[in-house]
């Protein structure tokens, strides 16, 4: 039986109506760029969130790169983040001429450790980018403390935890800008590429809007250097058709999980499900879990119909692109075992109770398979 890993067809034909009409009517207006959806979108995401101001763009590395520019990295600058993540946290760094400074990870949550962030603060450091790792936002009052006592910026990097909370809030409270990825496989995705900066700072969020078109501040005038960062109103109108079934999905997402986490702890010995802490909540993104002999498990859930990934092999100091960057920062011992042992199962709001049992069975078995074989 085959297990689908994120049941996108399936979430399409569930909301086919609402999204063909939204798409239909932007087909029927042709105000693809910058169209009345655009705005519309940007208003439902800052009541989602409680946030002042939402500006929508072209991808999460967009908007990383666009709330860096609008806190003002420089060349020369340095800015805090985790090794344990997509490349693009490190990669919208350097392409500002900046310089990452890793921190090593935790190694419950597998977020960045506040407690070593701030032993890695130099005269240089100008932010932190902590990363809400698989849905799970970091510990954020903590960063925020060591921010402010040192008069840094924090950008949290949510690309996959739209809709997660701490402390019973959304992570835009807790930081100068929030961004995301609406990417097709996240927990709130679209049908290309996509994603959002959100402030609750007013003079940021007219930066980024000037910045995403080129640093227009009106058509021809460019008051700043820019980029073409604009989301395409076709994504806007799939967003849209979307998101009243969002929080409902969250709510899925967490019970498929807590099925996950459930069975797991029956059929194995050992712990490995992730650790979501109880101040705060996680939209997983990914359901991550621990595993020796991982590419031995793969291919036993495989030959049975169930896909895996790993979120990351690598961690970033490890990249090609990043050793000349990162040889003078040593080891992240952390990070770099953890990337070895990592494997995401199917996650989504659609999985049901038969698939979770099918994966969990499945995998006891090639855990027990893999230990005494």
């Amino acid at each position: 039986m085959k297990v689908d890993f994120a049941n996108l067809q399936h979430q399409y034909q569930l909301y086919k109506t609402d999204i063909d009409e939204r798409i239909h009517q932007v087909l029927n207006k042709s105000n693809y760029i910058m169209g009345s959806e655009i705005s519309e979108l940007e208003s439902e995401l800052s009541e989602f969130t409680n946030s002042n101001h939402a500006i929508s763009c072209s991808s999460g590395t967009d908007a990383l790169t666009l709330a860096l520019m609008a806190i003002g990295i420089k060349p020369g600058d340095e800015v805090i983040t985790s090794p344990f993540s997509f490349i693009a946290t490190a990669e919208t760094i350097t392409l500002l001429q900046a310089t990452p400074i890793f921190v090593d990870i935790d190694p419950v949550t597998y977020n960045i450790d506040s407690s070593k962030v701030e032993e890695a603060i130099t005269e240089n450091t100008r932010a932190i980018i902590p990363v809400s790792l698989y849905g799970q936002p970091s510990d954020l009052d903590e960063i925020r403390k060591v921010a402010v006592s040192h008069d840094l910026k924090v950008i949290v990097d949510g690309a996959q935890s739209f809709g997660a909370t701490y402390k019973g809030k959304s992570e835009v409270q807790y930081c100068d800008v929030y961004t995301t990825s609406f990417f097709p496989s996240k927990p709130l995705g679209c049908y290309g590429d996509g994603g959002a900066v959100l402030t609750n700072n007013s003079e940021y969020a007219e930066r980024i809007r000037m910045m995403r078109v080129h640093g227009q501040s009106k058509r021809y005038q460019h008051k700043l250097t820019g980029i073409a960062g604009r989301l395409d109103t076709i994504q806007a109108a799939v967003l849209l058709a979307k998101l009243p079934h969002y929080e409902n999905e969250i709510e899925l997402r967490e019970s498929v999980a807590n099925s996950y986490s459930e069975l797991l702890s029956e059929l194995i010995s050992q712990d490995i499900p992730p650790c979501i802490l109880q101040d705060r909540t996680s939209v997983f993104a990914q359901y991550t879990i621990k595993v020796e002999n991982r590419n031995i498990v793969r291919d036993r859930l495989l030959s049975k119909g169930i896909p895996t990934a790993v979120h990351y092999p690598l961690p970033i100091h490890k990249q090609e692109c990043y050793q000349s960057v990162c040889e003078r920062q040593g080891s992240f011992e952390v990070s770099e075992s953890v990337s070895k042992v990592v494997l995401s199962l199917p996650m989504n709001a659609f999985l049901s109770q038969k698939d979770i049992v099918n994966v969990t069975s499945s995998l006891a078995e090639a855990i027990n398979d893999t230990q005494y074989n």
